[in-house]
């Protein structure tokens, strides 16, 4: 446990206290609930500005301190309405705010994606702990009143606004899609062993026959095929197309799409799919191409950009990712996901009962 990952924690704990400070009653108790509220509140802003200088940025920590700063406002804010203190929708709106965004998380996470916090949401953070603070204080200082009132307001306008940007941003979560199932192992960026084993389950006796392209992965995908016994039945093989040239001489891609959109788009990723499944005649293929870091290749596109694609016949679809870690872990979590995309893409050609190439 790293210093700003303990700093989070910290807010949790301070709960208990804190909703204590506002129930009692005594001289000066919620003066301390102000000053105690105000303390915590800082660490939020700490545990993120330690975290990147040291280096010390986590799966854990991205997704603890979003959940830690809405119970330790949303905690508040429930006493103060048991006290009130502030309107109840206030709190509805709130809550409704950060269920949906824990929603988008979770399925984000079942993606091998981590939702961080946005600068925005940051900011809606710092105006609901600036309301909060003012409406603790308005009980021994009623001149705080109208301030606090309008403190509310302003919150309120960045809990949605903030709120819509997060849905926004992160719709392609959200959209009815199947070939979208995809999770993550126990240990977080290692290959995920239930999905190679799914697989070969699922294709089995199928009759289907599956081929594979790879570029950032650079044959993982096809590793954890064949790492099962009897893939030979299924697995036809793959192409490990790394460099262009090879996407165009082996691939099939157009060099004129290469230039138009590069290799790490939508469009070069089912270009690739197609490729190797009408060259090694098979019923399904995947095909993935990104970014794995640590440098951008000198493009503008982020690392973790990763877009994975499926073909069978008549049909190919390519789905967008951005993955977070290092190479490895971007690279393990890519082939996971490709995994994923396959298993999808196989149960629906075997529902639909097309079997031939």
């Amino acid at each position: 446990m790293n210093i700003p990952n303990t700093l989070t924690i910290s807010r949790l704990a301070a709960i208990p206290m804190l909703m204590a400070l506002l129930l009692l009653r005594f001289p000066g108790h919620d003066q301390a609930a102000a000053a105690l509220f105000i303390v915590f509140s800082l660490t939020d802003t700490l545990d993120g500005q330690l975290a990147r200088r040291r280096g010390t940025v986590s799966d854990l920590g991205r997704f603890l301190d979003p959940l830690a700063d809405k119970l330790f406002v949303l905690s508040v804010l429930i006493v103060l309405v048991q006290e009130g203190l502030v309107a109840a929708w206030v709190v509805v709106v709130i809550f409704s705010r950060e269920l949906i965004i824990t929603i988008l998380r979770s399925v984000g996470a079942g993606q091998g994606r981590v939702i961080s916090a946005a600068p925005l949401g940051k900011t809606k953070t710092v105006t609901q702990m600036a309301a909060v603070t003012l409406l603790i204080l308005q009980r021994p200082y009623p001149g705080l009143v109208p301030i606090a009132g309008i403190a509310v307001g302003i919150a309120v306008v960045f809990t949605l606004w903030s709120g819509l940007d997060y849905v926004w941003r992160f719709r392609d979560l959200i959209r009815p899609f199947d070939t979208s199932k995809v999770r993550l192992s126990p240990s977080g960026g290692a290959p995920d062993a239930a999905a190679p084993q799914e697989l070969a389950g699922l294709l089995s006796g199928s009759g289907l026959t599956v081929s594979v392209a790879e570029s950032m992965t650079g044959g993982m995908v096809g590793a954890m095929i064949t790492g099962q016994p009897g893939s030979s039945v299924f697995f036809v093989g793959g192409v490990i197309a790394y460099s262009n040239d090879v996407k165009r001489g082996e691939l099939g891609v157009a060099a004129e799409l290469l230039d138009r959109v590069g290799a790490v788009s939508p469009e070069v990723a089912e270009a690739m799919a197609e490729g190797v499944r009408s060259r090694l005649g098979t019923n399904l293929a995947v095909a993935v191409t990104g970014i794995a870091g640590p440098a951008a290749d000198g493009t503008t596109k982020p690392v973790g950009l990763t877009y994975i694609a499926v073909a069978s016949q008549g049909h190919v679809v390519s789905r967008e990712f951005r993955f977070e870690g290092d190479r490895t872990v971007i690279r393990h979590r890519a082939a996971t996901a490709a995994l994923r995309m396959l298993i999808a893409e196989a149960r629906s050609v075997s529902r639909a009962g097309v079997k031939t190439a």
